[in-house]
């Protein structure tokens, strides 16, 4: 089974900005597998012609999705799907161990440290569907 190309559609009514509709099926596609670990992604100047973008709406999104460990640029060579997999847990961890510090340090007990957890998570998660 050969993966399929990228395939992004810009919605300009959404509320979601164009930047963040381009990183969201991105991330969606790369986690998925249709975009498989090491898939070249096209240029930021090809990309956004081919979405009638502005070059800097898709840099940005390139940028958060490197940021995010779900894409890696080699420099000229180009942009690939990073395994981000592993990035992913990781830094999910080292943000969950830097939130536990800071609840603690304001005084939370457990109880309350992971109620707002609970609600972040339901806000975030719910806000997707």
């Amino acid at each position: 089974m050969s993966p399929q190309p990228l395939t992004i559609t810009i919605d300009p009514a959404a509320a979601e900005a164009p930047f963040e509709q381009v990183r969201t099926q991105i991330a969606d596609q790369a986690r998925t597998g249709t975009l498989p670990v090491g898939h070249k992604l096209p240029t930021v100047r090809g990309l956004a012609e081919e979405l009638g973008l502005a070059a800097n709406t898709v840099a940005k999104a390139y940028r958060a999705l490197e940021t995010d460990g779900v894409i890696e640029t080699r420099g000229r060579n180009g942009s690939f799907v990073a395994a981000a997999g592993d990035a992913a847990d990781k830094e999910a961890a080292a943000a969950a161990a830097t939130y536990a510090r800071r609840a603690h340090r304001l005084g939370l007990d457990r109880v309350a440290a992971l109620a707002a957890v609970t609600d972040a998570l339901r806000a975030t998660y719910d806000g997707d569907s």
